[in-house]
């Protein structure tokens, strides 16, 4: 349906005619409203995987989102001639400019109909809404913690989406340059096929691990990640992600969130968790079979029948894709043969599951270190998105 867009020079015009107003989200039929936007702007796409709806409201609710202690948050809609044609989200995140001494403004969940006026007045009322508040430049997509969606997609809007994140059609990136808004920074995903047999680079150097360090896979029930062990994983990502565009530590109370959230979606024995000869987490990496047939067919509603497609792919389907959600190594055995190790488990689990292709979610393209760790698998780079930024 949409191909990779050659054209930017498209001429993009101001229509004084254009009457756009932007407001807050206040009342319980504007929250449906921003809501239903997206599935009315992508109703005919077969690329786009909607949020739940229940997941939107969530993020709202500071009794379901433990992230809203750390930040300000503030939904607007666009309304032109009646009818909602945009909607974004403002959020101030004060952990993460407090930790890398910014004044930032985030914008999230921005959508919007193929006019000028509509995505201005939304992007400058985010950053207006920024600046009383003291902060200087605008960014986004990003949202409040790196378990949000984050980055705008410019390249590759004919590939699927993922209910991890973000999808577009082309002509927000014009939109975005049209506005004056610069790259702050991209995000690349790998994509690649299964092999039937480990790579011997990597078995030579997950061997290596495992004799030096005793680099071994174990498991762990869901109980055991709710009780105690979720933690551990999430102080070994609160380092490994440490140095990255944007990355804030994450608190008990949010890892509690986020354990709620997506464990009941993945499967135990999809994960990887590689200890050393002391019993320490080395490493971690969760992965899941891809769900987004499931969503789209239940177009982001669980009742009355949504529920159903949702259980039938996570429970009963037979996805031969697995999305590779997050992978960190704990700082000091980066460069040891972890990953490596913590690739051989996988590939033979997903051989004996069936699994024929994955995909990674999105990394910074600066990460050198962890997009050249797929090279022996013959990767495919997909997906590029685009944190934009300006100043205010």
């Amino acid at each position: 349906m949409f191909k990779k867009n050659r054209n930017f020079a498209r001429k993009l015009k101001f229509s004084p005619m254009n009457n756009v107003l932007v407001k807050k989200v206040e009342s319980p039929k504007e929250m449906s409203d921003f809501i239903s936007l997206s599935r009315t702007l992508y109703k005919d796409s077969k690329q786009y995987v909607p949020d739940l709806d229940v997941d939107i409201r969530d993020f709202f609710d500071p009794k379901k989102n433990n992230d809203l202690a750390y930040a300000d948050v503030q939904p607007f809609i666009a309304i032109k001639d009646g009818k909602v044609v945009g909607r974004v989200v403002g959020i101030v995140s004060h952990k993460s400019n407090a930790t890398w001494e910014k004044k930032i403004v985030r914008f999230t969940f921005l959508e919007f109909i193929d006019n000028l006026e509509v995505s201005k007045a939304l992007l400058d009322t985010v950053a207006s809404w920024g600046k009383e508040r003291g902060m200087n430049e605008v960014q986004g997509p990003m949202g409040i913690t790196d378990f949000d969606k984050e980055g705008m997609l410019v390249e590759d809007f004919d590939l699927q989406g993922c209910f991890m994140e973000f999808w577009n059609p082309p002509y927000y990136k014009e939109h975005m340059e049209a506005l004056g808004f610069d790259k702050a920074t991209d995000w690349l995903q790998i994509r690649f096929q299964v092999p039937e047999e480990v790579p011997a680079r990597f078995q030579r150097v997950a061997d290596y691990a495992k004799q030096e360090f005793g680099i071994h896979m174990v498991h762990k029930s869901k109980k055991e990640i709710y009780n105690s062990y979720g933690k551990k994983v999430f102080s070994l990502l609160n380092q490994a992600f440490a140095p990255l565009y944007g990355f804030a530590p994450f608190s008990d109370k949010q890892v509690d969130d986020i354990l709620h959230k997506f464990l009941p979606l993945v499967d135990t024995e999809m994960i990887a968790l590689a200890e050393d000869n002391k019993g320490e987490l080395a490493g971690v990496a969760i992965t899941c079979r891809d769900f987004s047939d499931g969503i789209q067919k239940s177009k982001g509603k669980l009742l009355p029948f949504g529920w159903f497609h949702l259980l039938k792919a996570l429970k009963f389907g037979k996805q031969d894709k697995a999305q590779l959600m997050i992978i960190g190594i704990r700082p000091e055995m980066q460069g040891m043969g972890v990953n490596a190790a913590m690739f051989t488990h996988l590939i033979h689990l997903y051989n004996r599951l069936g699994i024929k292709w994955c995909e990674t979610n999105p990394q910074l393209e600066t990460n050198v270190r962890e997009l050249s760790q797929w090279k022996p698998l013959n990767p495919k780079t997909v997906k590029r998105r685009r944190c934009w930024k300006k100043d205010i």
